[in-house]
């Protein structure tokens, strides 16, 4: 059976390269030419697309998705969604997370990719029922990782539970790279054998694995998985498109993608690649220290921040220490958002203050007392009582603490507000959405830190040019002339004259 394809360059690979700066205008000439693919699906919203929409390009999310909808029209759009978080870094109440789900399918979404950070179903069923009752297709979602309580049977388990739940499809979800090739066949044919639904497999290159985890994961019967097109790949982002296309051609697995076209997308997205050159993250080989860390790449570089401005770079690498000693203590929660900053602000504090939790950040005080789920296994009873004394922690579900939301956002958006989805952006992020709100009536006007990085961008570009100029043998008189052309094109077209 052909294997799905789900590209990541409109999500995931520009928010694992680029700091999620890709702005829509980049993203629109291309999507019609997405759209005449065949993928299973394209991933081009969710996670932190929204908030960086609103924060750092000034554009307005709802209207992203509006217009990718408008042109894409065959393959169907699918979103990363925190369950209870929706696509912020708090449990919502339910009526926003509601609204949320409500309003993203009347405005073009698909496929929800649905997860909670500590593995815990509770803070899922809101979203469910929501994505459910708009006729969108919701995707329950297991996330990997490494640890003494982790096992094949915990993600079978919770696969089982996610399809009771009434999950239309399941995704396991390899966050930071960590999955290896052999787990990954044992994993999968396992969860294949317990429940029959669509399975898909999320993961990146940070360790070097992705690519034969792909190809391992295809042999025990995987149905789809997420790829990104090659000049928005590897690094912290996905395997590329084209390889993994190439390599099934003629096998009972083969897309049946085209791999021309495929390079031609490649080429647009190289491009525009360029403009946002300040933003890149500078990872673009294999970091094979996120087996033993754990932390994705944008932690990481977080943290060296913290500590450079406290004149504490030196002492990186007690940090890295510390992360499996807190992660332990909190009861060995899947390091993603937003559990991957709760242990990284925390490790670095213990590690400056000289003493274990001598200073705890109030996400850490909210997790112990349970207001972020239940985590994998109890937490350390002793830390718990230490950062908490004599609170007791909650155990029901997180949300049910939470009282209504949605219209007191109402009311405080005021004349801010111009839409439904304006009141649901505020209720997510009202500092950053009433500062767009404001920036919008007055008449905008580009963001001057993008203004700043795509001039970067081009007076790069130009020296590039230049340089090019300088060392190419000019064409001989009467034609015949070299063509110069970008090494992976070059690859891509030798790919295709092999055929």
């Amino acid at each position: 059976m052909p294997v799905g394809i789900t590209d990541t360059a409109m999500r995931d690979a520009h928010q694992s390269l680029l700091a999620t700066r890709m702005r829509t205008a980049d993203l629109l000439p291309i999507a019609e030419q997405m759209d005449e693919i065949g993928y299973h699906s394209l991933e081009v919203w969710g996670g932190a697309t929204f908030d960086t929409a609103l924060r750092y390009l000034k554009e307005d999310p709802w209207e992203r998705l509006r217009a990718l909808k408008s042109r894409i029209k065959k393959t169907p759009l699918q979103m990363l969604l925190r369950g209870q978080n929706a696509v912020g870094y708090r449990h919502y109440a339910d009526d926003v997370v509601e609204k949320f789900c409500e309003l993203s399918v009347q405005n073009g979404m698909d496929i929800f990719r649905i997860f909670d950070a500590v593995n815990d179903t509770r803070n899922m069923e809101t979203a469910f029922q929501a994505v459910r009752r708009a006729g969108g297709h919701v995707q329950g979602t297991v996330c990997y990782t490494i640890s003494p309580v982790f096992t094949i049977q915990t993600a079978v388990d919770m696969a089982r539970e996610l399809a009771q739940m009434g999950a239309d499809s399941l995704c396991l979800k390899d966050m930071a790279g960590l999955l290896d090739p052999m787990t990954a066949y044992d994993i999968i044919r396992a969860i294949k054998e317990a429940v029959s639904l669509p399975l898909a497999l999320h993961s990146h290159c940070t360790s070097g694995m992705a690519d034969m985890v792909y190809i391992k994961a295809i042999e025990a019967g995987i149905d789809s998985v997420d790829t990104a097109i090659s000049s928005m790949s590897h690094g912290t982002s996905q395997p590329p498109t084209e390889s993994l296309v190439a390599t099934l051609r003629g096998t009972r697995w083969d897309p049946k993608l085209d791999l021309q076209r495929l390079t031609d997308i490649a080429e647009y997205f190289a491009k525009v690649r360029r403009k946002y050159a300040a933003f890149e993250s500078n990872i673009f080989g294999v970091d094979a220290a996120v087996l033993i860390h754990q932390m994705p790449g944008g932690m990481i570089s977080n943290m060296v921040n913290q500590l450079r401005e406290q004149g504490a770079e030196s002492r990186l690498p007690e940090v890295l220490d510390e992360m499996p000693r807190v992660r332990e203590d909190l009861g060995f929660p899947p390091l993603v958002t937003p559990t991957s900053q709760i242990v990284g602000a925390q490790s670095v504090l213990n590690v400056l203050m000289g003493e274990r939790y001598k200073v705890v950040s109030n996400e850490v005080r909210q997790y112990l007392a349970g207001f972020y789920g239940r985590p994998p296994v109890p937490v350390n009873s002793e830390v718990q009582r230490k950062v908490l004394g004599d609170r007791v922690a909650i155990t029901d579900r997180p949300a049910d603490h939470i009282a209504p939301e949605l219209e007191k956002a109402r009311a405080d958006a005021g004349a801010h507000a111009q839409s439904d989805e304006d009141v649901v952006s505020y209720a997510m992020f009202p500092q950053v959405a009433k500062d767009f709100f404001e920036w919008r009536a007055a008449g905008g006007g580009p963001e001057k830190e993008i203004v700043a990085a795509i001039a970067a961008a081009l007076t790069a570009e130009q020296r590039r040019a230049q340089t090019a100029a300088q060392e190419t043998t000019p064409a001989p008189r009467g034609g015949g002339g070299i063509q110069y052309l970008p090494t992976w094109r070059v690859a891509g077209r030798q790919r295709l004259q092999r055929g």
